[in-house]
């Protein structure tokens, strides 16, 4: 039986003076994701003294800490022991996770590479909205802009690569995909990777208690809806977001 955990992994780096990074893969996989997810909770949950910050990517932990109260090589000891009290790659999610639904037009003149993404798939532009519409995905990490999620993995047919070009701008609230990965923009901006449906979610609301709607390890799904029903969901402060727990 092949082991989940890839060669050399887990393993501990640092980071310039005061970070240590927690690797438990070198791409991305469910369960290097997963791992990386439960190992952040692990660390705060444990309140080490010196340690400032901690947060994840895609496969990684980071921590940020204090040297005047902490050494790396204390440090890096207490991260080995924690690596070693369980096999993190098949660890339960953490607790508080929510799934959000998420109304989404795919194509039209609002999303209008669908059809150029669904090709490189191999599959018809009908086909292409159900399997984004029903494919569950979770929040990998956050990252990029404030509030973004990097969500993930779509089925293999989805590694598609980006565009050799840039699109000059997408709204917010635009989906796009690449590389079985979807994002979904919190700001206008450029991007290489091709824009297939909209949505009204504002994800970041910097005067909310709680700026960022999404939360690393959240899961989301993306039904379809029609261009009149995306139209109204345009005034409704939440987008038509609809979240309960996981």
């Amino acid at each position: 039986m092949t082991p989940i955990s890839p060669p050399h992994f887990p393993r501990i780096d640092s980071v310039g003076l005061d970070g240590v990074l927690v690797r438990f893969a070198g791409t991305l996989s469910e369960p290097a994701n997963r791992a990386a997810l439960a190992f952040r909770v692990s660390v705060e949950q444990a309140s080490w003294e010196g340690v400032e910050e901690c947060s994840t990517s895609l496969v990684s932990t980071y921590l940020r800490f204090d040297p005047l109260h902490v050494d790396f090589a204390d440090l890096s000891q207490k991260l080995h022991s924690l690596i070693a009290s369980q096999d993190w790659y098949a660890v339960k999610l953490p607790q508080h996770r929510r799934l959000h639904r998420i109304p989404t037009v795919y194509g039209t003149d609002l999303a209008p590479q669908l059809a150029e993404a669904a090709k490189a798939a191999g599959q018809s532009q009908e086909q292409a909205i159900s399997t984004l519409s029903t494919t569950q995905t979770r929040v990998t990490t956050i990252g990029f802009a404030p509030g973004q999620p990097y969500l993930g993995t779509l089925p293999p047919e989805w590694d598609i690569p980006r565009q050799t070009g840039l699109t000059p701008l997408v709204p917010v609230g635009a989906l796009v995909v690449a590389i079985r990965q979807l994002v979904l923009f919190s700001v206008s901006t450029p991007t290489g990777w091709r824009h297939i449906g909209q949505t009204a979610a504002h994800l970041f609301q910097p005067t909310q208690d709680e700026p960022f709607l999404l939360r690393p390890g959240d899961e989301i799904l993306f039904p379809s809806i029609g261009r009149e029903a995306y139209e109204t969901l345009t005034s409704d402060p939440t987008g038509g977001i609809i979240s309960e727990p996981l």
